[in-house]
């Protein structure tokens, strides 16, 4: 009898979900966490190409991208945290609507997660030219390296923003 992709998938499943939910809770100190964390791993493993070939280490995989999502929560949690303290410090009459906050957060989280994938030297040219609208002349300075370096970081931080969102998109 051959097994199926399902069939694989199903054995994993059965093999260390259990095992997997216990070692999240231990590191999260949260059931609904843990039980969150466990689906969405298995999630993320289905959408998989390493899980259709068949895994020779199932549960360190498994923990390798479960502590991807655990960082990914924190990281949401973090913004979410950051994103209400900003809303807080405003007259309520100005807070917008739940759907509004709702897509905020939504965005706020996409482009954390772009801009993650960049190197901190990158991430801090972006940031001084596009939200402190420096010239690249200036970053130079702030940063203590070459325009022409700057240049360089620019054009590989667009080209990271452009892969990214077509990543996305497909």
């Amino acid at each position: 009898m051959t097994l199926t992709a399902t069939d694989d998938f199903d054995r994993l499943y059965r093999d260390h979900h259990s095992w997997l939910e216990r070692w999240l809770r231990s590191r999260l100190g949260d059931l609904t966490d843990a039980e969150d964390l466990a689906q969405d791993t298995f999630l993320r493993v289905i959408r998989s190409s390493r899980q259709k070939d068949g895994l020779r280490e199932p549960r360190k995989f498994l923990v390798t991208v479960a502590k991807g999502l655990t960082v990914d929560l924190f990281r949401r949690r973090s913004l979410e945290r950051q994103y209400l303290e900003a809303l807080a410090s405003m007259p309520e009459q100005q807070w917008p609507s739940e759907e509004e906050r709702a897509v905020t957060l939504q965005t706020l989280m996409e482009l954390d997660a772009m801009l993650a994938g960049l190197g901190s030297r990158l991430r801090e040219a972006f940031f001084l030219s596009l939200l402190e609208g420096k010239s690249y002349q200036q970053i130079a300075e702030i940063l203590g390296i070459s325009l022409r370096t700057v240049k360089n970081d620019m054009a590989k931080a667009m080209e990271h923003c452009c892969l990214y969102r077509l990543e996305q998109a497909l």
